[in-house]
């Protein structure tokens, strides 16, 4: 017999933890599962192991709201990460919902059933298994797992030395000693350097285009002061909205007014390096702030590190690799022993897996977001992705809630469908990520579109998001119905096309 439960969560990292908390704490009386394709909990903080691998949001607000982040840093490294999501899935006894080695490959839904019938392939046994459940919860997060983005590199056949990127980091990769170019200029970029800096030979940063780079205190001494003076429970949902606020104010501020922005990180930056750095041409990027994610960097560790003779940032381009090393367009040499190429990642929408809908295959990219968690013309279905702007736990901590409520809702009225469903002229064509780094302009694609107004657009505004999610009415652009055939309409591409 096939196995069958209400909802169905896929993935166990930080999202799927936290819906199947949500569902302990609001749905009891549902049954779920969660399948994860890895052997362990953690999902992008288990998979990730380069030096130096830390949050790059605050603790406070990545953390979730049921469990308060109780450690002194609030810019925490990936281990007390990973150690926080398996203590919190214990706590609550949603390990015992998980399901490892489990991958969702397809997923075809009937409307006369009402149900969702799953594929799976073990990636141990590389057996087929099939689940069936009434709803279907994607908890993949949007980075491909089993490789990163390295773009084409001139040469690089030719190098005697070891090349990395950092999603394929191992125990064995040793850098002490040793002359290391990190190619790149993101969030990993900024926290490897620093943490190889110490007992390497030299780091050297080869940057083709600048980011904005920020330092924050790793302790919130706001926090420690709230934290003595008060009990957790009154000091936490002030830190967190202390925190929200500042991040909402901080983007608010780039989009509003971008050059005064701009001019305030180039002196924050300016302050926390040696008189005289060349700040303009290696911190002061062509894109306003916030178009693209602000690299945070506690304790300005990365400008400390620039600071010494241990550490560098070049910014040019790569002609070609040597045997020695790299050469670049500016004709100089940079002499390696290990490239580690923080280039970036891949995205995967879904985390691959399949859908289809009464046998008619769904092509994300031609449907509509709804409320930035369900998609048009699918039903039953959620996908939890949070925030480009802040914490993604705050999001998806939103999406959980609005499950839950959907769920809940469903059951009073007698509902078994709900289906986001949009009228003429929704459709607005706008990416669903609203970033231009590289690896949201690779994958846009592979995302549905925006709509022109609620519930189809998506802010990227937690205050605006509580309203709309957490008190906003559930039948607002949803079709509900029974299982009593199809519950669909004709798709949504006449809309999307016109």
């Amino acid at each position: 017999m096939t196995d069958h439960v209400d909802v169905l969560i896929v993935g166990a990292g930080l999202s799927g933890i936290s819906a199947a908390c949500h569902l302990e704490q609001r749905c009891r009386g549902k049954s779920y599962a969660i399948l994860e394709a890895r052997t362990r909990v953690g999902g992008t903080w288990d998979l990730f192991r380069y030096p130096g691998i830390r949050s790059d949001s605050d603790m406070f607000t990545l953390g979730f709201s049921f469990k308060p982040w109780e450690a002194g840093k609030a810019i925490a490294d990936g281990p007390a990460i990973l150690e926080y999501i398996r203590e919190t899935a214990q706590e609550h006894g949603v390990d015992e919902h998980i399901r490892f080695e489990h991958r969702v490959v397809n997923a075809a839904w009937s409307s006369a059933d009402a149900r969702w019938t799953v594929e799976i392939e073990r990636t141990d046994t590389g057996e087929t298994l099939e689940m069936t459940c009434s709803f279907l919860f994607g908890c993949t997060g949007y980075y491909r797992y089993d490789e990163g983005y390295t773009p084409e590199l001139p040469g690089v056949e030719r190098f005697g030395g070891q090349i990395v990127h950092p999603q394929q980091w191992t125990e064995d990769v040793d850098n002490a000693g040793k002359r290391v170019v990190v190619i790149g200029s993101g969030a990993t970029a900024v926290t490897l350097v620093p943490a190889m800096a110490p007992d390497a030979a030299h780091v050297t940063m080869l940057q083709r285009s600048p980011s904005y780079v920020v330092a924050l205190p790793n302790r919130d001494p706001v926090a420690e002061l709230l934290h003595r003076r008060f009990p957790a429970k009154v000091a936490h949902p002030i830190i967190r909205w202390k925190n929200v606020l500042f991040t909402m104010g901080s983007f608010q501020l780039s989009r509003r007014a971008p050059k005064l922005m701009r001019r305030m990180l180039t002196a924050m930056t300016r302050r926390q390096l040696p008189a005289g750095y060349d700040v303009d041409t290696h911190f002061n990027p062509r894109y306003d702030p916030w178009d693209q994610r602000v690299c945070l960097v506690p304790d300005g560790d990365l400008f400390q590190a620039l600071s010494t003779e241990r550490a560098e940032i070049v910014t040019d381009r790569i002609e070609t690799f040597t045997e020695k090393g790299i050469r670049l367009a500016s004709g100089r040499a940079l002499e390696a022993d290990l490239v580690v190429t923080a280039t970036g990642l891949d995205m995967l929408a879904l985390g691959g897996m399949q859908l289809t809908v009464d046998e008619r295959p769904i092509d994300v990219s031609e449907t509509v977001t709804y409320k930035g968690l369900m998609v048009s013309g699918v039903p039953n279905f959620a996908i939890a992705i949070g925030y480009t702007n802040a914490s993604w736990t705050l999001k998806c901590e939103l999406i959980c809630e609005y499950v839950c409520r959907l769920l809940q809702h469903m059951d009073e009225q007698g509902h078994d469908i709900a289906v986001p469903s949009p009228g003429p002229g929704v459709a607005g064509g706008d990416p669903f990520l609203n970033l231009t780094s590289g690896y949201v302009l690779r994958a846009t694609d592979q995302f549905p579109r925006q709509g022109q107004a609620e519930p189809w657009r998506i802010h990227q505004n937690y205050l605006r998001d509580i309203r709309m999610m957490r008190h906003g009415a559930l039948e607002d652009g949803m079709a509900f119905s029974k299982a009593t055939g199809s519950a669909l309409a004709e798709p949504p591409v006449a809309d999307l096309a016109a």
